[in-house]
């Protein structure tokens, strides 16, 4: 296969396989991959991942990438607090939440981290699209209870105010009710303490 019938055929695809090249051509030989990386026409991300070169990357690219190359998983955690406008600054990580186990991709292109959660917890996110592709990202309820599900040391206000979240941003969008029903499902008594004395933290800061 040519490299120009390859692009043509896969031009709809953000990230691609080896996989999807040989559903196209089952005799295609994973040596191009190498050829076409040293011409500088396509990156690599992950083994057995790739990109072209002239592919445009921001946030929602990433963020798609990060579902496809560790699945299933969403977008979470600080990823999401910044996203969400809950924190100061940015965040150099796509942290993810994901049913398998901790891992952490660092590529040319980001840094990929995925913290592990129950797979009874894989709930609670949303599909974002963008340019008919889209990814999956957490509600602002769920990225809380995802990071103190995580963060078991959390629990003093000390604690809470390190994470600088952003009082009023907080509650503009968070949904009380779906936050303390998604709490419920976590059937954790530690875990509903620590969420329950943060919302009182904020509320009073």
């Amino acid at each position: 296969m040519h490299y120009i019938k390859l692009k043509e055929s896969l031009k709809d695809f953000t990230l691609f396989s080896l996989k999807d090249i040989r559903k196209i051509d089952n005799r295609f030989f994973r040596s191009r991959l190498n050829e076409w990386q040293d011409k500088g026409y396509i990156r690599k991300v992950i083994k057995g991942y790739y990109i072209f070169s002239d592919l445009k990357l921001n946030e929602n690219v990433l963020f798609e990438i990060a579902n496809r190359i560790y699945s299933p998983s969403y977008v979470s955690f600080e990823m999401a607090f910044s996203y969400y406008h809950l924190i100061p600054g940015s965040v150099y990580e796509i942290t993810s939440a994901s049913t398998r186990r901790t891992y952490k991709f660092t590529t040319s292109i980001a840094e990929f981290k995925y913290r592990t959660i129950s797979p009874r917890l894989f709930f609670g996110y949303k599909l974002v699209n963008y340019d008919n592709k889209y990814f999956k990202f957490a509600s602002v309820e769920k990225a809380i209870l995802d990071y103190f599900y995580i963060n078991s040391h959390l629990n003093e206000n000390d604690d809470f105010a390190s994470l600088r979240i952003n009082k009023n941003v907080f509650f503009e969008q968070i949904d009380e009710q779906k936050m303390y029903t998604y709490l419920d499902k976590f059937s954790k008594k530690s875990l509903t303490h620590r969420v329950k004395s943060f919302w009182e933290y904020l509320k009073h800061a």
